[in-house]
């Protein structure tokens, strides 16, 4: 599996062709909502037990990720259509964007059941409904590591269109950097 470190490891992997531009908003809004400390330890600010963004267990049926430890569970976090008390904002689901698979990216967390506000493992994937019986299906050709540092930077961006060093403007600059 790919690790991403960076903006540049990003555009590496193409990531605006290869994976929904929904999945960059996704994870600036991930980036923003978590709590990452001095240590890399990524504290949750919302508890997907409550079913908060969209989120819910994820039990790994096609073996996409690493078997879990024991007392580890994994969660999908990020379908807007997925009632629940808190939901994602505007900006991730509204963002105009004309891309029919906007809703195919999730970020899956790792928790530990002793620390179960602390993610362990970030990945982001997406996903495609398969049909009622059978439920979702995720990717394993654009399933990524996401690390702190992705995570630090991808943060700083503005989700303001009309400011410098916004998430448009580093969209639109996947086209044109993929050998960076």
């Amino acid at each position: 599996m790919k690790i991403l470190n960076s903006i540049n490891d990003l555009k590496r992997i193409n990531f605006g062709q290869s994976v929904p531009k929904y999945s960059l908003l996704l994870l600036h809004w991930f980036a923003k909502t978590v709590s990452i400390d001095n240590n890399n330890v990524i504290w949750l600010t919302f508890d997907p037990n409550d079913k908060d963004y969209g989120s819910h267990p994820y039990n790994n049926f096609e073996r996409l990720l690493d078997p879990l430890p024991q007392g580890h569970r994994y969660y999908t976090v990020g379908n807007p259509n997925q009632g629940s008390s808190l939901e994602l904002p505007s900006y991730v689901v509204n963002h105009g964007m004309e891309d029919m698979r906007r809703n195919t990216a999730r970020i899956i967390i790792r928790v530990s059941d002793r620390h179960p506000n602390i993610a362990d493992q970030v990945y982001i994937t997406q996903h495609y409904e398969t049909n009622q019986h059978q439920g979702a299906e995720y990717d394993p050709e654009h399933t990524y590591e996401v690390t702190t540092d992705l995570l630090r930077e991808i943060r700083e961006f503005s989700v303001s269109q009309n400011q410098r060093h916004s998430l448009s403007e580093l969209r639109d600059d996947f086209g044109s950097c993929r050998h960076i």
